[in-house]
């Protein structure tokens, strides 16, 4: 069974070998000047509104995220900041525009740390700093980067609501004042939290982790669960986050939202397209050669597909890692092995009380399984691997109840549609949301769903308290002893937003570019008659046995009304290859053909496992002016490809509209809900 390790020294390598800690340098104390470079919101009145909801995918597009040598890491991110949504951002910054300016939720997205390593960069290879000056609620996983690599972001509303083409600002690295210089105004930016601080003045993640690497390795790790009492007021995730803190001086008191605390994590998960950045921070942080990496987990699933020579060289920095390092299977994915939010949980590697750090958004999906997952970058996964825990600032709590039953046809992906839908342009405002399923209607894959798209509702992460469903999927899978206590929230747990949820008012949704939360009623937008070029079912979101199971019994329900072939280009990505060979069996449910002879009877095509085509790579991306109906997770503008349009759905939706060839429910195909047959 999987289990937190204490350091495990290479072959002739001592604790006296280790470097002792050198005291912290002084950060720069200069003052940083430079003039406005305004990203201004293009569907309002010129020079009104500054741009919100800026993702990462906007920062730097994928097919920028490339590590070719771990010697070369920032070229590629350099060249790539801002390409489509302000092409002229390089020649602006060289020029002199270093304060960026931007609305509220800046940086929303994926973990890809590419983007302020890239951002910095650019600014560096001149001789200029870059200040970034947000909105509130900016990208959590990009803010924590932005302070291990040393560079400057603020949320300051008020200075961004004043900003002006051309204004010229300071900005004091010490204070972390701003001053607009051209209207005279001065700003406090929202503070810090005393650990947050320490990294930023501190030199960053390299020097924090090196100042600290010995002690990490001389210092066994161990849990330290609340007793009763103290659980009681407890929520899921703060009693697992009390359980996994380095720090035993840490009192209730001090455990509250803001505060940045040292938690041991039991597995630091990452990607080929994240795993390069993580293993450059290693190996500056411990030499390279002196530990095996803690914790550490590599899956092959974003970058390798692709065909292109670049590509390769990215996933081999992984693979010649994995060999110096000993990892095999599990904790080394190769290509085709899965998508590594659905392939570590499958094959046991994630248990109910874990807390788990993924270099990628979605690793919130293992709130699924009774875990706290959050996305981090790539640098505090290295960090990580080197000591055995991260920083981590606490955040508020919300709980979101489920209430009532299940339409026809509703899973976890209608529900979260639905959900973000109604939490606007807020969304969860960066707590951790803790789910409840006191009817216990929601399988495991609604549960995965719903977790994982936490990502997208902006939120630290989502979590199912452990309970008999948990139980009962372990148990299927083989498991009966889990390691840590079940744990459910106390009686007592405070909540900053406590809310109830119906599911009996949630119908099969399509969410419509460019945001999850633009979302409506499938039978509403059936009336639109919305043709599509592709029809894509799979990922880490609806990768699963039954999703894909789902899809076949409405594929079959359409065969049976005379609908032979889809009507479009359709295609399937299982969640992992155990899954991509589990659909080749034969199923009952089906009158004997398996899933995978189904979708091949109306013409759809089976991929290997992975990420690609969710965030625009391989041969399925979109080509401009394309439009695809997807069970991805995200479809923001240039995501699926650049210039297409991605629109998100249940795998029963989709698969429906792919035999009829516009958007459109089951229902649309006249097929009658039978719960005996599609109550999957």
């Amino acid at each position: 069974m999987h289990t937190i390790q204490a350091a495990r020294l290479k072959t002739g390598v001592s604790v006296d070998d280790i470097p002792a800690p050198v005291p912290q340098a002084a950060g720069s104390t200069l003052l940083i000047r430079g003039r406005a470079l305004i990203m201004w919101d293009p569907k309002a009145p010129p020079g009104t509104k500054k741009l919100d909801a800026i993702d990462t995918d906007q920062i730097t597009p994928a097919t920028d995220c490339v590590s070719e040598g771990l010697e070369t890491l920032d070229e590629r991110w350099k060249a790539g900041s801002f390409r489509h949504l302000m092409p002229d951002f390089r020649a602006r910054v060289h020029r002199g525009e270093t304060f960026l300016v931007a609305g509220d939720r800046f940086a929303i997205g994926s973990s890809r740390e590419m983007s302020p390593a890239g951002l910095k960069g650019v600014a560096e290879e001149v001789g200029l700093e870059l200040v970034i000056i947000a909105g509130q609620n900016m990208g959590d996983i990009f803010r924590r980067n932005s302070f291990n690599l040393g560079l400057h972001v603020v949320q300051c509303p008020e200075a961004v609501a004043d900003a002006k083409d051309g204004d010229e600002f300071t900005f004091d690295p010490v204070s972390r004042a701003i001053v607009n210089v051209t209207q005279g105004m001065s700003y406090t930016p929202v503070p810090l939290s005393t650990k947050e601080e320490e990294i930023r003045r501190g030199g960053g993640i390299f020097a924090v982790g090196r100042r600290e690497f010995r002690a990490s390795i001389e210092q066994a790790p161990s849990l330290d669960w609340a007793d009763e009492s103290l659980a009681s007021g407890m929520t899921t995730t703060e009693q697992i986050m009390w359980a996994h803190r380095v720090d035993r001086d840490v009192t209730r008191a001090d455990f509250k939202p803001g505060v940045t605390l040292r938690a041991y994590a039991d597995l630091l998960p990452a990607s080929d397209g994240t795993a390069p950045f993580s293993i450059h921070t290693f190996n500056q942080i411990t030499g390279g050669r002196t530990i095996d990496p803690r914790q550490a987990a590599v899956a092959n699933d974003h970058f390798v597909f692709t065909g292109k020579d670049e590509d390769n060289k990215q996933t081999s920095i992984g693979s010649a890692f994995a060999t110096i390092h000993g990892m095999g299977k599990p904790y080394y994915a190769s290509p085709g092995d899965g998508i590594f939010h659905f392939y570590f949980p499958e094959q046991g590697l994630v248990m109910p009380g874990q807390f788990i750090p993924g270099a990628d958004s979605h690793s919130r999906a293992y709130g699924a399984y009774g875990a706290v997952g959050i996305g981090v970058g790539s640098t505090t996964l290295g960090f990580g691997w080197s000591t055995g825990y991260i920083y981590v600032t606490m955040a508020k709590q919300r709980r979101v109840s489920f209430v009532g039953r299940l339409n026809p046809w509703v899973g976890g992906k209608d529900i979260v549609l639905e959900l973000l839908r109604r939490w606007g342009a807020k969304q969860s405002q960066g707590m951790s949301v803790e789910f409840v399923d006191a009817a216990r209607q929601l399988p495991m894959v609604s549960r995965n769903t719903i977790a994982n798209m936490m990502a997208e509702a902006e939120a630290l992460n989502g979590i199912f308290a452990p309970d008999e469903t948990t139980q009962e999927w372990y148990r299927a899978k083989g498991i009966t002893a889990l390691p840590y206590p079940m744990v459910r929230p106390g009686a007592n747990a405070v909540y900053e937003i406590d809310e109830v949820f119906d599911l009996g008012d949630v119908a099969p949704m399509i969410a419509k570019p460019f945001s999850p939360g633009n979302a409506f009623h499938a039978g509403d937008v059936a009336k639109e008659r919305i043709t599509f070029d592709k029809a894509m079912i799979g990922s880490c979101t609806n990768g699963s046995y039954d999703d894909l199971l789902q899809a076949a019994l409405v594929l079959r329900a359409a065969r049976g009304g005379g609908r032979m072939k889809a009507a479009t280009e359709f295609k399937v990505f299982p969640g992992s290859g155990g899954v991509g060979r589990q659909i080749e069996t034969p199923d009952a449910r089906l009158g004997g053909e398996s899933i995978a002879e189904v979708f091949r009877s109306v013409g759809a095509v089976i991929r290997q496992s992975w990420c690609g085509p969710c965030f625009g790579q391989g041969e399925d991306a979109l080509d401009p002016g394309q439009r695809a109906i997807t069970s991805f997770n995200r479809n923001w503008q240039n995501r699926m490809g650049y210039g297409g349009e991605g629109f998100l759905a249940s795998p029963s939706v989709v698969a429906a509209s792919a035999m009829l060839g516009y958007m459109a429910g089951p229902e649309e195909l006249g097929i009658e809900w039978n719960p005996d047959v599609f109550g999957v």
